[in-house]
């Protein structure tokens, strides 16, 4: 390109409301880049969607975009291009008369014109955001980046010369440390190209000489090389070159010049595991949708792009997903500039049919196809796209998948691809032309990661287990044992009901056993998806198009219910057992050492379906204030230190033991460790030690020494952290535990303690004659109650509760976790955090909560259960009323197999004290019929 004239600024606007077409004249002005929503156009959108954010000026249909523009003497009857980098379907018009159309939802709209005179000439582009060849998925989608109308990104006239260069492809050589450049001229005649290139994006300096070579009119193909002082591209250090081609005409004077951003790299799937120029590295990934809540497009902007990948990677991320959907240009740039693993994804999410199918389209598939390939030759030089996948969660025809594959890899081998994320759900299959495999589970039972959805179940380790640190997926990776019939639960070719999107539909499973093993890299699909209750205080972030309208229903849902004055209260503690939740999710991948890595759903929160707020980052990438970067990347990072054992609480006494490793791909790590631990208890005591460890090279997963500790006698149950470090680096790990003193085997027994498990008449004659009651009600006998459940709700309630009620599955418990008045006497032999913390697992577990929704609202629980924003349940987990002359201490629970853990007895023993105690005196007054009203 020798010249261009840029198009952004003021254009003539027109919105073809009625299909009307073209209705001139124009009556509306725009500023482009942009769209019609951000610009406020259009008739104001009256709906508040509930489950994502609204669009004010949402506008579906074609809209007309017209300016003049001049073109100067000297670029008079050039070989001209408009350049369009991000729209939807576009046509355009030059002069009136009709030059062509364009459908990429993933690449620029480029046209060529024909020769333009001197003088103004007028451009009309009429672009249509309805009627697409594929549904889109999050590039059109609502809950992500909406279905804008407009033209985003750069804009411009592109002048060439008699000759040019085109379809520039850049491949590295890593072993001759040289780039192959292919690309075709297009001339009539002969010409030389000069080949130079610079280093950029490092402290060291690299200038390549140039080269000259004389090249014929076509395909070509040359080898540059950079020598070997040639400076390599990785996350640990993106060294970039600008590779400057200049094209000179027989004459010598310059007809085109192009400038391309190069990383020299290798990046392949060997073993089990990805390498980076050889070496071994393990992708810690996150989902990205394309969620902008200011403007509701992506940003083309690079500096934009670098602060948002560069906030990711502050949270110890080298690699991104993007679900259905490809990034504009600026994000592959910034990802070249930090070192980010990129994995565009073709927008479909669906069935991938044959010609018999019925309603096969293959128009849709062409298409997709086709998108593919322009992915390939618009953004496959980036040295971070490193992998591409055909689409999410797909179904279908494994042979036609498999062809589209096969394909891809016979025109670009650059990237590395799978045949989608999660493909197959319960039934999938690595198929031959995979470089690596993106799922959840191999059979049914055969899981690797740590939370499901109920329509999904069987459910996780964090969901169902009790917590400790020792799960890994490796068994799952490679069972032990391998081939004594495991299989699928539904027969080879039977029918089998799935999740379908935000749906349900039923599939064929195909004729697979179900018996396999990955012999590729494997990466764990969507990992996390753990639920955290709004922060209202964020609506007025929402000052573009897009409205939170959805939070605002929720909250006033919540201050119907009398709750709203517990908003903060419920989003910090439901967003504290997130944050747990996704250190044991994280941490188990860790201590996998077959698996190749995960990508993480999400860092930050979804705005859509339903509204998944299951960040520890707003969906501004903004901090929700749970967690600072430093202490996120104790567990998620290049180098992770990990302690193994078998559960975090422990009696006055008992030995803790332990296994510390470390799973290390970071570059330049010492052949030797050193690390430094202590277990500190509440009061003062103190345990101390060092050990030390080779790390032999090529060794990313390190044995460094196991550890027993005597844990003290202590008089009061006492809060301990195991704190880990690697001496003269940052790399630290800490861990809580919780320590008991001897118990009695039923702390209920002591004198004075009246124990009922229903309100019968003795229980309320007790109540009127003065005496203290602890109703005790067995989980199975209440009805007014939700089900006891430690983990916080996975994703977003109403939309897995709909699918489940579609597939007639289970509906989730819906609940995030315990809001617990910490202050409170009851708990003085039982001090807590006002979060869920792991003491009280077993105890949440084995219980139910009551809901209070019809009782007095000046009726509070100590602690309560935390609903979700659309049942907004007022749960009582401990609540305590005076009835008559007495007192009454009311929890929903198994007191039997509570009592048979530690942390239970202990919990039991603070009630009882509590219940012996002066401070036993309940400020609510409650009725019998009030009682029997709640505990039905």
């Amino acid at each position: 390109m020798l010249s261009k004239i840029s198009l952004e600024g003021e254009w003539k606007l027109q919105l073809e409301e009625n299909g009307q077409g073209l209705v001139l004249p124009f009556t509306d002005v725009i500023m482009l880049p942009g769209t019609t929503s951000f610009a406020r156009k259009g008739p104001k959108n009256e709906e508040i969607l509930v489950g994502a954010l609204t669009d004010e000026f949402r506008y579906e249909g074609p809209v007309w975009y017209s300016r003049e523009v001049g073109i100067p003497e000297e670029l008079a009857g050039k070989h001209c291009c408009l350049y369009l980098e991000r729209t939807r379907l576009s046509t355009l018009w030059v002069n009136g008369v009709e030059i062509g159309s364009r459908d990429s939802l993933n690449t620029p709209h480029v046209y060529e014109l024909p020769q333009l005179q001197p003088g103004s000439h007028t451009l009309t582009i009429r672009v249509d955001n309805t009627g697409y060849p594929t549904k889109g998925g999050h590039m059109t989608s609502p809950d992500t980046q909406t279905n804008w109308n407009g033209i985003t990104g750069r804009m411009e006239l592109q002048f060439y010369g008699e000759a040019r260069i085109s379809g520039i492809r850049l491949k590295s050589d890593l072993p001759a440390r040289s780039v192959q450049i292919s690309s075709t001229l297009e001339s009539m005649q002969g010409a030389t190209l000069a080949v130079s290139a610079n280093s950029f994006n490092s402290e060291i300096t690299h200038y390549v000489e140039e080269q000259e070579y004389v090249i014929t009119p076509g395909p070509f193909t040359i080898d540059y090389a950079l020598g070997p002082d040639a400076l390599l591209w990785s996350e640990f250090a993106p060294h970039l070159y600008t590779v400057s081609l200049v094209l000179k005409g027989s004459d010598g004077i310059t007809v085109d010049r192009q400038e391309v951003i190069f990383g020299l790299k290798s990046f392949r799937a060997e073993g089990d595991k990805f390498t980076i120029n050889g070496e071994k590295t393990f992708l810690r990934g996150k989902h990205d949708g394309l969620i902008f809540p200011l403007t509701g497009y992506a940003p083309t902007d690079a500096r934009e792009w670098v602060r948002i990948l560069g906030i990711a990677k502050s949270y110890g991320i080298n690699h991104y997903r993007f679900h259905t959907c490809c990034p504009p240009e600026a994000a592959f740039t910034a990802a070249d500039l930090l070192g980010i693993y990129m994995q565009p994804e073709l927008p479909f999410w669906g069935t991938i049919t044959v010609d018999t199918d019925e309603g096969h389209n293959q128009a849709e598939q062409d298409y997709l196809i086709s998108e593919g390939y322009a992915i390939l030759r618009e953004f496959g030089n980036h040295p971070s796209f490193v992998m591409m996948s055909l689409g999410n969660e797909l179904w279908g025809s494994k042979e036609r998948i498999d062809s589209f594959l096969a394909d891809y890899k016979a025109f670009d081998d650059r990237p590395l691809y799978t045949q989608g994320s999660n493909n197959h759900q319960w039934v999938p299959e690595v198929l031959e032309h995979d470089d690596f495999f993106s799922g959840v589970r191999f059979t049914r039972d055969r899981l690797f990661r740590g939370s499901y959805a109920m329509c999904d179940a069987p459910l996780g380790h964090v969901q169902t287990s009790l917590p400790s640190t020792m799960k890994d997926y490796d068994d799952q990776i490679v069972p032990p044992g391998f081939g004594n019939g495991e299989g699928v639960s539904v027969e080879a070719g039977g029918e089998i009901l799935i999740q379908y999107g935000t749906e349900a539909k039923a599939v064929q499973s195909g004729s697979e056993s179900g018996e396999w093993i990955a012999q590729v890299p494997v990466i764990s699909h969507e990992i996390g998806q753990y639920a955290t209750f709004p922060d209202f205080q964020e609506i007025g972030k929402y000052t573009g198009p897009l409205k939170a309208g959805n939070f605002v229903i929720f909250r006033e849902r919540l201050e119907s219910k009398g709750l709203g004055h517990l908003a903060d209260a419920y989003f910090k503690s439901s967003g504290q057992l997130a944050v747990a939740c996704y250190k044991e999710e994280l941490e188990a991948a860790f201590r996998s050492r077959r698996l190749a890595g995960f990508q993480l759903l999400d860092l930050q929160d979804f705005s859509g379906q339903g509204t998944a707020l299951v960040g520890v980052l707003d969906a501004f990438m903004d901090s929700k204030g749970l967690i600072s970067p430093e202490e996120w990347r104790t567990f998620c990072n290049d180098a992770v230190l990990l302690a193994r054992f078998p559960k975090y609480n422990y009696g006055a006494g008992e030995t803790f033991e332990a296994h510390v490793e470390l799973s290390c791909f970071r570059s330049g790590m010492p052949d030797a460790i050193e690390l430094h631990w202590e277990l500190a208890v509440e009061g003062g005591v103190r345990t101390t030690g060092s050990a030390g460890a080779f790390i032999p090279a090529g060794t990313h997963y390190i044995d460094i020494c196991d550890l027993a500790i005597e844990l003290p006698a202590v008089d009061r149950m006492s809060r301990a952290e195991l704190a880990l470090r690697v001496q003269g680096t940052d790399i630290r790990k800490s861990y809580d535990l919780w320590i008991y003193p001897e118990q009695r085997d039923n702390p209920l027994e002591a004198e004075g303690i009246h124990v009922f498990t229903e309100l019968s008449e003795k229980a309320v004659t007790l109540l009127e004659q003065g005496g203290n009651v602890l109703l005790m009600p067995e989980p199975e006998s209440v009805q007014n109650g939700i089900e006891g459940y430690y983990c916080t709700d996975f994703w977003c309630y109403p939309m897995f509760r709909s699918i489940s009620e579609s597939m007639n599955r289970p509906v989730p418990i819906g609940t995030m976790g315990l809001l617990i008045d910490n202050g409170h006497p009851v708990l003085r032999d039982f001090p807590s955090e006002a979060y869920s913390t792991y003491p009280w697992w077993t105890i949440a577990q084995h219980s139910k909560s009551l809901i209070m929704d019809e009782a007095d609202r000046s009726w509070n629980p100590i602690v309560q259960t935390i609903d979700n924003f659309e049942r907004n349940h007022k749960l009582s987990f401990l609540t305590e009323c005076s009835v008559g002359n007495g007192n009454l201490l009311l929890c929903v629970l198994d007191a039997a197999k509570v009592s048979r853990t530690t942390e239970g007895r202990q919990f039991l023993t603070s009630i009882a004290g509590y219940m012996n105690s002066a401070d036993f005196q309940p400020q609510y007054r409650a009725t019998i019929a009030e009682l029997r009203a709640l505990i039905r």
